[in-house]
């Protein structure tokens, strides 16, 4: 702490060094002060919050299918949508032709009882993206 900046915590009372605290106890900079026309000035500085990119349809899809076998309506309902979007029947497209998920049903793709579950592959990319995941700290 410069004197400048002692000389108007004294000016402006105990409180400033209150915030200072809080804010370092918080993980937040020291905020900047300043005298300007008379006024004291306290200016809290930001601190860069970090961007993480929203987890992708395909990993989502993957995450449930881990767990269990299920139909895309199910899939669907799980995602927070009321009915099956076109994004959601190319994912699943994507996701078979990748040879990510497969048919419970292989011999009736089409049956209104069809379920997919994870394969051996899809199993794989999975752990590899939360190996990555772990890798960043997230």
């Amino acid at each position: 702490m410069t004197s400048k900046t002692r000389i108007f915590i004294e000016k402006a009372g105990i409180g400033t060094l209150d915030m200072i605290a809080l804010c370092a106890e918080a993980g937040f900079p020291t905020p900047e002060f300043r005298q300007d026309g008379g006024q004291f000035v306290q200016t809290p500085r930001h601190v860069a919050k970090q961007i993480t990119q929203p987890e992708s349809l395909d990993a989502r899809v993957l995450g449930m299918l881990k767990r269990q076998s299920l139909s895309k309506i199910e899939i669907s309902q799980r995602l927070g949508q009321k009915e099956i979007s076109g994004q959601l029947n190319q994912v699943i497209r994507q996701l078979l032709a990748a040879h990510l998920v497969e048919y419970t049903i292989t011999d009736k793709p089409t049956s209104k009882l069809q379920k997919y579950r994870l394969t051996p592959k899809g199993q794989s990319w999975l752990d590899g993206l939360h190996r990555t995941d772990k890798g960043r700290g997230q």
